[in-house]
């Protein structure tokens, strides 16, 4: 009888210590997790900051037969937007604009440059450019150059560009592109952009903040 009673008693007592063998071991290793992968207090913290990139080196040639780089320009806010001279519609659209708000700048103007870049070099040549872009207004600054000129400056500055061939025309064609103006700071670093089918007065009054003061951000 007292073996029998026994046996179970120490199969009971191994069960129990197997057990908590079990569990220690298990908070073990949780433990040993925690301090492995939480973070050190003396961990550096990296810190970033939202930066759009847009802008960069260029150049360019205007229609004087000059070339020009974006250094040409620092110093002072610029003021770029791009298309061709075969756009039908919203090229003319926003160059309007972007004269109106020139104009409405008045002798504030003097201290930014505002350029109109073309995305079809094949077409608009520096000379061709020139005299499209004075249509609208003289102080526009016209910009062309090579397909390799146009293709670094149009990757630099985000813009969608294609060809698309004229279906009733097999040597036309259009040019697909995003119609954006982009302000640039004196510093050569993007602020904002603006539709091209922006208010001239609120495009000129964004302009006359940035002209009082080159290196930083207008208000939105």
């Amino acid at each position: 009888m007292s073996g029998e009673t026994t046996g179970p008693k120490f199969a009971g007592a191994s069960r129990r210590t197997l057990l908590l063998a079990l569990l220690i071991g298990l908070a073990a290793g949780v433990l040993s997790a925690v301090l492995i992968f939480a973070p050190s207090a003396e961990s550096p913290k990296v810190q970033t900051a939202g930066k759009a990139l847009v802008g960069g080196p260029f150049t360019l040639t205007e229609p004087s037969g000059k070339r020009v780089t974006e250094k040409d320009f620092a110093g002072r806010p610029l003021l770029v937007y791009f298309g061709f001279t075969h756009c039908p519609d919203v090229c003319p659209a926003g160059l309007q604009v972007i004269a109106a708000a020139l104009d409405q700048l008045g002798d504030k103007a003097k201290d930014m440059t505002a350029v109109f870049i073309t995305v079809d070099p094949d077409r608009d040549t520096p000379e061709v450019l020139g005299k499209y872009v004075a249509s609208f207004h003289k102080d526009i600054v016209a910009l062309s150059g090579s397909p390799e000129d146009i293709a670094a400056v149009t990757k630099a500055y985000r813009v969608f560009v294609k060809k698309v061939p004229d279906p009733s025309s097999p040597n036309d064609y259009s040019v697909d592109h995003s119609s954006f103006m982009y302000l640039m700071d004196g510093n050569g670093e993007y602020r904002r952009h603006f539709l091209h089918s922006v208010d001239a007065a609120e495009l000129a009054d964004v302009l006359a903040k940035a002209i009082d003061n080159p290196a930083a951000a207008p208000d939105a």
